[in-house]
């Protein structure tokens, strides 16, 4: 049974049963090492170079205990700055922040699943010989980072690399995303077909699909900067293989009972969402028998609507599990 160590609501089943939610979608030095890429669509690739930003600590470590972060839908390695670099000072670990398939910088490729993402996780922590890693995943990418969990190479030749699992207001439960999610690529469609110019305009017709002022300036995070050469609005992201991947966002590649991890994992919810929510408990439960769940103040966005707090639910968790 889920259990909560830091909260103050008690029983987490039971605070979730009478809780009203409101379902809404949507140096220490940092060094980037970017990978360069075609911007055409490489299809059916089996796993990509995922490009990333890191903070290593004054120690120099580089591998040893890492924590490792994905980012949402419509997010990049970008989302996690400023928390990266505070994770860093407090742990005194390396942090990646990646970009996952199709989305910030990293290769444009199909297809758009929880399985390939995962590869592309594991191959990546495998190329930079990371080990004992803390993996945190938001959304999108806290469903990416329990696929990586439940991966089957995590048993034999992956065994020592993931010692610590968070995930940050999603379950893993195949479900239907909200259909907000299509609208949100076909406004972005529109603004590269209209060749906006601006980014009032971009911001203008953004405003028709989505009135939510802080999302429509995450979304125009995609944008590619307009410059002479390149005058007109135009997003980096796949817009055509994001739109058809939406139902496999919604998706997760296992059923209860198929596959479990019994590492130590925490989840984060936000009280003012319903991706967590009584339903998909025992969902949790199935697949992460030792689960603890927090409840923050917050939406979706968890860590952008309460970083302090955040931010320290996630220091508490790595110490007390930390085999460093």
């Amino acid at each position: 049974m889920l259990t909560s160590r830091f909260s103050r609501l008690g029983d987490a089943r039971a605070f979730l049963q009478r809780a009203t939610v409101i379902y809404r979608p949507c140096s220490v030095s940092t060094t980037s090492l970017k990978r360069p890429f075609s911007s055409s669509l490489t299809r059916h690739s089996k796993v990509v170079e995922l490009d990333y930003v890191v903070n290593i600590p004054p120690d120099g470590n580089k591998t040893e205990g890492s924590l490792v972060i994905l980012h949402g839908l419509f997010g990049s390695k970008r989302n996690f700055t400023t928390l990266s670099r505070a994770f860093m000072k407090e742990l005194n670990i390396p942090v990646y922040a990646l970009d996952l398939r199709n989305q910030g910088t990293s290769p444009h490729v199909e297809p758009m699943t929880y399985s390939y993402m995962a590869m592309d996780v594991l191959h990546f922590l495998n190329t930079h010989s990371l080990t004992n890693i803390t993996l945190l995943g938001h959304s999108m990418g806290g469903k990416a980072a329990m696929a990586v969990a439940l991966h089957p190479s995590l048993e034999t030749s992956n065994s020592g690399i993931l010692s610590n699992l968070i995930v940050a207001d999603v379950a893993p439960t195949r479900a239907q995303l909200s259909g907000e999610f299509k609208q949100y690529v076909k406004a972005m469609k529109e603004i590269e077909q209209r060749k906006l110019k601006t980014k009032k305009e971009v911001l203008e017709v953004l405003q028709t699909y989505e009135k939510d002022s802080q999302l429509c300036a995450f979304l125009m995070t995609n944008l590619e900067p307009m410059t002479a050469a390149k005058p007109y609005a135009k997003f980096r992201v796949p817009l055509d293989t994001l739109g058809d991947a939406i139902t496999e966002i919604g998706s997760f590649p296992y059923a209860p009972g198929e596959r479990t991890w019994s590492g130590p994992t925490m989840f984060i919810k936000g009280s003012k969402s319903a991706y967590i929510n009584r339903h998909n408990m025992p969902d949790i439960e199935a697949f992460f028998p030792t689960a603890a769940l927090e409840t923050l103040d917050a939406g979706h966005w968890v860590h952008g609507d309460r970083p302090a707090e955040f931010k320290q639910l996630v220091v508490d968790f790595i110490k007390r599990y930390s085999t460093r």
